[in-house]
């Protein structure tokens, strides 16, 4: 399998770059990539706004040396147009028939979920704890190939309307926190060191 991690957005609700932002010895970047370790050979990383940043973050990761996947930082040029752009940027690199998709603000994921979600079968399969739907999903490359067909102004909710929807209940608040506030910051650290 492979990832998709989108980073390219503004972070503008957080008044910081969130991406880059330390919790304990991982930035929220990193937490979020180590997720896919021992289940995906490659994950694709979509830059945009600030993507210099991005790139000095994928360096420190790499120099660590600590995962077994490779990792391929993609440039969306059009980032300002939307998430959906982002993910078809993803999608445009992705050569394996299943793959995850998952905001880069994601870093408490339990990876025991990710390894779930992996082996459950389905053309959408989404985490949901107590009956919301969160991160990361799984598409197919079906799905895949549909993204890559639609309209740049789309999104991807729409895309996955014409989808049978496999929901997987899992014991994971982790699916549901992003952080897309200081606020959320905030919370994630707390998370992180109970």
């Amino acid at each position: 399998m492979e990832a998709i991690v989108l980073a390219a957005g503004y972070s503008s609700r957080a008044n910081t770059f969130k991406m880059t932002l330390p919790m304990g010895k991982m930035s929220i970047l990193e937490h979020t990539l180590s997720k896919y370790e021992g289940l995906c050979s490659r994950v694709i990383v979509v830059a945009g706004f600030q993507a210099e940043l991005i790139q000095e973050e994928m360096a420190k990761i790499s120099s660590k040396n600590a995962y077994s996947f490779q990792i391929k930082l993609v440039y969306n040029e059009n980032f300002n147009q939307g998430m959906f752009t982002s993910i078809q940027k993803g999608c445009s690199e992705v050569n394996t028939p299943t793959f995850f998709i998952t905001p880069g603000d994601c870093p408490h994921v339990k990876k025991e979920t990710v390894q779930l979600i992996a082996e459950h079968k389905g053309n959408v399969v989404i985490p949901s704890f107590n009956y919301k739907g969160g991160h990361p999903i799984k598409l197919s490359s079906e799905v895949k190939q549909k993204i890559l067909e639609t309209n740049s102004e789309s999104n991807l909710r729409a895309v996955l309307g014409g989808y049978e929807k496999k929901y997987m209940n899992v014991d994971d608040p982790g699916v549901l926190m992003d952080v897309d506030t200081l606020e959320d910051f905030q919370k994630a650290i707390d998370y992180y060191k109970g």
